[in-house]
């Protein structure tokens, strides 16, 4: 029997801010513009073993962990998005588990966030068939808001174990009204590009007006302008108090 698991007990927070010296000013010259415009909160569900936690990590820290420890619970990571000249979003990237005894605590999750990523590994057919469930049950979970998906096919580098073809899963996509695309963690492929894509859909319908700021929801915020920045460090504080 498994005992029962809170998000307290296993939730871990992991800050990983991607910011630029020019988006800083200087100790004598002030940051006029926006450090972010908005920020976005997404979820990125599916299947144990998918390599969700190595594809985050390769977004946010640059970086390819051979090993990766099960994700317990759920993980947080962060960072900023340039999607025009000037127009960063703020990316606050929830890592969930994949495994049964975990979906009440990522359950919790779907309702404050405007954006996911559902990864199935191509190699593996049957994460491929549990995207209908994972869809259900986010779908489910969300209302009243809803939320942008992008479809993913991981471990595109393994093509020689491929159990999924492009054209089945395009199709799938299509009839969720979702975008699809192959990554790749190992070898960094199309993973800036996932991110950037579904950041910049769900700009274009806040632009629009189809998904607005909400108050007592935390999927869309508005952004940060400081007054006066001076250093790095004090912007990774500042950040590190806004988030607690």
């Amino acid at each position: 029997m498994v005992d029962a698991v809170t998000p307290q007990d296993h939730l871990k927070a992991i800050m990983v801010v991607d910011i630029r010296p020019q988006d800083l000013g200087s100790p004598t010259r002030p940051a006029m513009e926006a450090i972010w415009l908005y920020q976005f909160r997404l979820i990125v569900i599916g299947d144990s073993t998918v390599g969700k936690s190595c594809l985050i990590r390769r977004f946010t820290e640059g970086r390819f962990a051979q090993v990766s420890d099960p994700t317990v619970g759920v993980d947080f990571f962060s960072r900023l998005v340039e999607i025009e000249p000037g127009k960063r979003i703020k990316l606050q990237i929830w890592d969930t588990a994949g495994q049964e005894r975990f979906r009440s605590i990522t359950r919790a999750y779907y309702r404050n966030s405007v954006g996911g990523l559902l990864l199935f590994d191509i190699t593996n057919r049957r994460s491929f068939q549990n995207v209908h469930d994972w869809l259900e049950e986010a779908r489910s979970h969300v209302q009243p808001h809803s939320i942008v998906f992008l479809l993913v096919g991981h471990k595109c580098d393994l093509e020689a174990e491929r159990q999924v073809t492009r054209q089945e899963a395009e199709k799938l996509a299509g009839a969720y009204d979702m975008r699809y695309v192959e990554t790749s963690a190992r070898d960094a492929i199309n993973v800036e590009h996932a991110f950037t894509e579904l950041t910049r859909d769900i700009f274009a319908l806040v632009r629009s007006g189809d998904i607005t700021i909400q108050e007592g929801w935390e999927g869309v915020k508005s952004g940060f302008v400081p007054n006066v920045v001076h250093s790095s460090e004090e912007v990774t504080k500042s950040d590190r108090r806004c988030l607690c």
